[in-house]
């Protein structure tokens, strides 16, 4: 009996070997990138598990509205505001994992250099800018909502609304973070060892 090589032990498949993602570029990882890829993982399970939570609420409300003929504000607005949580914290998962939207009609053609600086530049200038000032202007807007101790303005509505503003915080510092790990893998497929 001959002696087969497991593909996911071969060096091919190891670890550090650049595996092309989604994008279709190959980048090695760096430490940096996956310590930022296993904190962005956590926050996409919980993203994950907020799914589930969500529709056992929608659940709950209806069969409250229609069989019980009983309707709840603060049941919709916790409707509203899991499934605004799931959907920022997914956005960083979404851009660890390539599985945002990416129009490559001209990018695919280029030599993979010339995509790697597309990537550099996109992230660095767009990304990361972008995330930045989300991070700039929603800061305030939290502590505002902290210090007033901000409710719902729906009689019978959700206390702390402050919670749900702080999520605009955390998400886009997780995508800025998502953005600085792949901008490292880049950087290190650019100008790495060879």
């Amino acid at each position: 009996m001959r002696n087969q090589e497991n593909p996911m032990t071969s060096p091919a498949h190891s670890a550090d070997a650049p595996q092309a993602g989604a994008s279709g570029i190959a980048l090695p990882t760096t430490v940096f990138s996956r310590t930022v890829d296993r904190v962005i993982a956590w926050s996409g399970e919980i993203a994950s598990a907020l799914w589930t939570v969500l529709v056992a609420v929608i659940v709950i409300q209806v069969v409250a509205r229609y069989v019980f003929n009983e309707g709840s504000i603060m049941m919709e607005e916790l409707q509203w505001h899991l499934y605004a949580i799931g959907f920022m914290l997914g956005l960083s998962f979404t851009e660890m994992r390539e599985r945002n939207v990416r129009i490559e009609v001209l990018a695919e053609r280029f030599r993979p250099r010339t995509r790697l600086w597309i990537e550099l530049f996109g992230i660095a200038v767009l990304l990361l800018t972008f995330t930045g000032f989300v991070v700039w202007f929603s800061v305030p807007f939290f502590l505002s909502s902290w210090e007033l101790d901000e409710i719902s303005a729906a009689p019978g509505g959700l206390p702390y609304r402050w919670f749900l503003k702080s999520f605009l915080v955390t998400a886009f510092v997780l995508l800025a973070l998502g953005g600085l790990g792949r901008l490292t893998r880049v950087w290190a497929a650019l100008f790495g060892r060879r």
